[in-house]
């Protein structure tokens, strides 16, 4: 078999560490998407989904079964987070080989290898050895153990800039340096074998390529939406207010749902422009109790000041709904992120953003004006910025004008195809 310099006529396999029926998360989605964008254009033969996914109650049983026409689970789990080994490798290993040979790709696009073990990429060049792979990197895991958030631990929490031997062991001083220096040999010896790689946005490029992978083999292609007609804007308030604020997303300390209650706090003792907020979130009940109980005391002190609602978590055929009452969209995420999903659906729907200034979201929100780029973890910060974008109908107005189009899955998965075409030459 000789290696494709075009894409034209081949056989693509996606392969994701969770499926959306099951599991919402951004680079879920978003492999999702694209593999839908290849199964529908023209130049594709054949487009196959393959997502890692364990029923509740059940153990890994490595098999792989189909979930509906050209999509299958493979029940997989982890043992060693540390080294991203797969539960009972040899045995999953040959079953993922058979499903290889069954569907016989020209490429494999993958978008993970949490869950699934970073040893995948071995067996699919061993049972493939001409087939193209690439390596979609939608977060830090590879540079970072702190679940790949590239924030330090303790008290604090401090971004980090970079990867370094000295930092790793800070962090985890249980773990020497040798074994920091061991595990990213360990990573990199199994990325050896993978043709390109994707990066979702420009700062999470640059990080890999100072961590090493090489300069021409990665590129920045952004995660494309199925594009949804945009809700439309609701009733302005008395005077024209712009004031009401959503914040969609995970529960979690990265999040920065603490600083965003923090901020509402402060505009009420402050009593400046009537700021409202929506929370739309989910999985605070899988956090550390500590920081449910914190969670928890701030939004039971908001709640009577009605000016928060408390909605809860939402599936994605109800997101329109909930961005119906919204003017803003608010990510106060304090780590770096890459290309919140979160971002792009409020763009799709016309609801400008407001972001914490770093990484992935300043990247992704740098058209929108200076009043919408906030000081991470501050809640000063933050409140100042929702009191003056409340007070302020032209700069809705403005904001709005400045959203940028959506890139589509099927944009996206042109830009794809584009790349896979160059890496082959």
């Amino acid at each position: 078999m000789t290696r494709p310099e075009t894409s034209a006529g081949k056989r693509i396999a996606i392969i994701a560490h969770g499926h959306p029926d099951f599991s919402l998360g951004g680079a879920e989605i978003a492999a999702y998407n694209l593999y839908l964008a290849y199964r529908d254009h023209p130049e594709i033969e054949s487009a196959v989904f393959l997502a890692a996914h364990r029923r509740p109650g059940e153990g890994p049983t490595n098999m792989i079964t189909p979930r509906r026409p050209g999509e299958y689970l493979w029940s997989r789990e982890m043992i060693d987070w540390h080294m991203f080994k797969g539960f009972n490798r040899l045995q999953a290993n040959q079953r993922f080989a058979a499903w290889l040979e069954m569907v016989r790709p020209d490429i494999v696009h993958v978008h993970h290898y949490a869950h699934m073990g970073i040893e995948m990429f071995d067996t699919i060049r061993k049972t493939c050895p001409d087939t193209q792979i690439i390596l979609t990197l939608h977060e830090y895991q590879a540079i970072c153990k702190n679940h790949g958030q590239m924030v330090k631990t303790g008290e604090g929490t401090r971004l980090c800039l970079r990867e370094s031997l000295e930092d790793c062991h800070r962090c985890f001083p249980s773990l020497s340096r040798e074994d920091f220096w061991l595990r990213k040999n360990f990573i990199q010896t199994h990325f050896s074998v993978i043709d390109g790689f994707v990066a979702p946005s420009d700062f999470l490029r640059q990080r890999y390529v100072d961590w090493g992978i090489p300069d021409d083999r990665i590129t920045t292609i952004e995660n494309g939406q199925i594009l949804n007609a945009p809700t439309p804007h609701r009733e302005a308030g008395p005077g024209g207010a712009r004031n009401r604020f959503g914040f969609f997303g995970q529960l979690n300390p990265f999040k920065g749902i603490d600083v965003m209650l923090e901020a509402l706090a402060i505009t009420i003792e402050q009593d400046a422009a009537p700021v409202q907020l929506e929370v739309h979130g989910a999985n605070l009940e899988m956090q550390a109790p500590e920081f449910i109980e914190k969670i928890l005391a701030l939004r039971d002190k908001l709640l009577p000041t009605g000016r928060l609602q408390w909605h809860g978590p939402y599936e994605q055929e109800n997101l329109a709904a909930r961005m119906r009452n919204i003017d803003w969209v608010v990510m106060p995420s304090i780590w770096w992120e890459n290309s919140p999903m979160v971002i792009q659906e409020a763009y799709m729907h016309r609801r400008p953003v407001i972001a914490s200034n770093i990484g992935g979201m300043a990247e992704k929100t740098a058209t929108g004006t200076p009043e919408t780029h906030v000081e991470p973890r501050s809640p000063l910060a933050l409140a100042e910025a929702m009191t003056t974008l409340a007070a302020d109908t032209a700069l809705w107005e403005e904001n709005v004008a400045r959203i940028p189009p959506p890139l589509t899955n099927t944009d996206s998965a042109a830009a794809h195809l584009a790349w896979f075409g160059e890496m082959a030459r």
